[in-house]
């Protein structure tokens, strides 16, 4: 039975879903979201906060600050409450509500950037609003998880050996890439491993991490609208660019055996079954790493409105939402669905209201 006394000591690192009876295909699924945190960032967040604290970066004055679209936010909030930081968060639009009302319930400070760049992305404006801030001020420490070798040296250490240890005989690694941390730290292991390991890349279309056209990105985690600086493209065998309606369908599919995995989660399980569709991989063995759980997408991937709005009513087909779950009870879902924005419009106001009583 494990004890902790702070949350980032726990994290599970040997539960994988084998998914050959949901999509046919040996592949089995790395779950990286159960810990306090809810997903794998919390392995960068804790390597990058503890080795800024070894190298005397931060000091008890410090204001972390960093740009991120939801699971590192809440993940470095978590650390910033346990260690006694205080901590900002630059995220935008796109982020999901809940996952800025985890990190303001853990005290944490949002800034939301609600203008998007030439390019359809928020980065470039997140990060120049976070070098004007520590311009202005010494005491904002930024770690920027894009260009911070601790990110991928966090899975050199950790997720590669994890998956080594029970797969000794692996074959291919489908790994999503965002800041491509996970990925080159997984790449740069297993490059070094006694046999030789595939390294598929996953990443979402529109997406410039690997060249490429920008292009629409409404679920946020995997994809980036600038190149990586982490990336190191000589580690990645191959990359598999995945559609957000086959992210979504994926998800959804998921759900319906009982699993609900979060965006991220599905996009690389959608990558990963279809690069063994089209291989003869009945003899390899492969393995996906999930990023993230799904509560925190209830409100997007998994909320009838927002999918109908953004991608059409046709996004999910019979064949992943089965009769009498979707599409057969539809007005009993489209109602729950308006009381659920009611109660979001109740949430945002009151947090009008306690902001202008702060003021005044």
């Amino acid at each position: 039975m494990p004890v902790i006394s702070v949350p980032y000591a726990f994290n599970a690192e040997e539960l994988y879903v084998d998914l050959q009876s949901i999509f046919g295909h040996s592949l089995f699924l790395k779950c990286e979201g159960f810990n306090f945190a809810g997903s794998i960032k919390l392995k960068a967040a804790t390597e990058m906060v503890e080795t800024a604290e070894q190298d005397g970066v931060l000091t008890p004055e410090s204001i972390l600050v960093e740009s991120s679209s939801g699971n590192l936010g809440v993940a470095m909030s978590m650390i910033a409450a346990s260690k006694g930081y205080r901590f900002l968060c630059v995220t935008d639009s796109r982020g999901n509500l809940s996952t800025r009302l985890m990190m303001e319930a853990l005290g944490s400070q949002v800034h939301v950037i609600a203008e998007q760049e030439a390019n359809g992305g928020f980065l470039g404006a997140r990060i120049e609003y976070i070098r004007a801030l520590c311009a202005s001020d010494d005491r904002y420490v930024w770690l920027s998880q894009y260009t911070n070798p601790s990110n991928w040296k966090a899975h050199y250490r950790t997720t590669a050996p994890e998956i080594a240890r029970q797969f000794p005989r692996l074959d291919v690694l489908f790994v999503g890439a965002g800041t491509t941390g996970t990925l080159m730290g997984c790449a740069r292991y297993f490059r070094e491993w006694h046999r030789p390991v595939r390294i598929i890349a996953v990443d979402s279309v529109g997406s410039v991490s690997f060249g490429g056209s920008p292009g629409r990105r409404m679920i946020p985690g995997l994809g980036m609208s600038m190149r990586p600086p982490l990336l190191d493209e000589s580690y990645v065998d191959e990359v598999i660019r995945v559609e957000e309606a086959d992210t979504i369908r994926t998800c959804h599919r998921l759900a319906r055996r009982g699993f609900l995995f979060g965006g991220s989660t599905g996009t690389v399980v959608s990558g990963a079954t279809d690069w063994l569709a089209r291989q003869d991989a009945h003899e390899l063995t492969a393995v996906a790493i999930g990023p993230d759980l799904g509560e925190r997408y209830l409100d997007t991937i998994y909320h009838t409105n927002w999918l109908q709005d953004i991608y059409g009513e046709d996004v999910l087909t019979s064949h992943e939402v089965p009769a009498g779950s979707w599409a057969a009870s539809r007005a009993p879902l489209t109602r729950w669905s308006r009381r659920l924005d009611l109660q979001t419009d109740d949430i945002k106001g009151s947090r009008r209201h306690q902001l202008q009583d702060r003021k005044t």
